[in-house]
């Protein structure tokens, strides 16, 4: 997603250049053979194309409303996925048994983290339909990424994971009943999450929709000319390419509302969200190595179990 607080005014014309253009043509053909070749009266009441403009006003209107619901819902879906993500570590770190800063449990948990951050990176990338497994290089171990590549839904196969690791925690006593029933419940809320997010991706606009929106506008482009040519002549041309422009970029704005995972400008920013995302579970992650390392200093913890903190969580 292009993160800017203002959008170039070239970037929002270049989405509607072959329509401005093609209403340009037709308005100045139009002057030429209505000047030059055709000396009959060819104009119609301007209420014909008004009424026409009100119902296309409407239509657009009943659109951009439905576009920008589904936008919003899939920000509503991902700001549930930063919470339940924080939760989540938050969670690991706190309930899994380690009195003795042990090298297993620090591993466990930063392997947890770290699998975390791959996968709301893999999940936004799975939705723009793009390559899921690139983000998880560095997050995950070449054991793991095997595992999932045998899946068709990578985020899906994370989850698996996740589910396994609170498996074994829970065989080894290092998590009991009631934890692991609540970070089950946290990775039940992410799932869900995904499929929402899965659900706004798969389930498309009417096409007979916008297809008749787009009839309606092309008509009522046709028929502006007549009602106008009369009161403004060679003036009408800019008027009439400006009110088409108008009506065709609110018509665009819709279509790139409705679908918000197709890495557009107007999308939902779920590589900036997980980016926040992976900082917020690194400065978790680092709080715990902390507390480690003090232990460590102090000679709290035995020298052969001591670790060194991993540089790439250090922000």
């Amino acid at each position: 997603m292009l993160l800017k607080k203002r959008i170039p005014m070239k970037y929002v014309l270049g989405k509607i250049k072959v329509e401005i253009a093609l209403v340009l043509a037709y308005t100045v053909l139009f002057e030429i053979f209505h000047h030059y070749f055709i000396n009959l009266p060819v104009d119609i009441p301007i209420a014909i194309p008004t009424m026409i403009g009100t119902i296309i006003s409407l239509l657009l209107a009943f659109k951009s409303n439905q576009a920008y619901d589904r936008w919003w819902e899939a920000r509503i879906v991902w700001g549930a996925v930063v919470n339940d993500s924080r939760t989540l570590i938050r969670q690991v770190l706190t309930f899994y048994k380690d009195p003795d800063f042990s090298v297993e449990a620090s591993e466990f948990k930063e392997n947890f983290a770290k699998r975390q951050i791959a996968w709301c990176y893999s999940l936004g990338e799975s939705l723009r339909k793009r390559d899921a497994i690139k983000p998880l290089e560095g997050l995950m171990s070449e054991e793991e990424i095997r595992y999932i590549k045998n899946h068709q839904n990578v985020p899906n196969a994370i989850l698996m994971l996740h589910a396994r690791d609170l498996r074994n925690a829970k065989n080894e006593k290092k998590i009991n009943m009631y934890q692991q029933v609540e970070i089950d419940n946290t990775l039940s809320r992410l799932c869900d999450e995904m499929g929402k997010c899965e659900r706004i991706k798969n389930t498309i606009f009417p096409t007979t929709y916008s297809m008749y929106i787009r009839l309606t506008l092309c008509l009522f482009i046709l028929l502006l000319p007549f009602g106008l040519t009369s009161v403004l002549s060679w003036f009408a041309i800019p008027l009439i390419t400006a009110i088409g422009a108008a009506f065709f970029l609110i018509e665009r704005m819709a279509i790139h509302l409705q679908d918000p995972f197709e890495n557009r400008a107007t999308d939902t920013p779920v590589t900036a969200i997980a980016n926040t995302i992976e900082k917020n579970i690194k400065q978790m992650l680092n709080e715990y190595q902390s507390e480690f390392d003090i232990l460590n200093e102090f000679h709290l913890v035995d020298e052969p179990k001591k670790v060194e903190k991993d540089a790439y969580f250090v922000l």
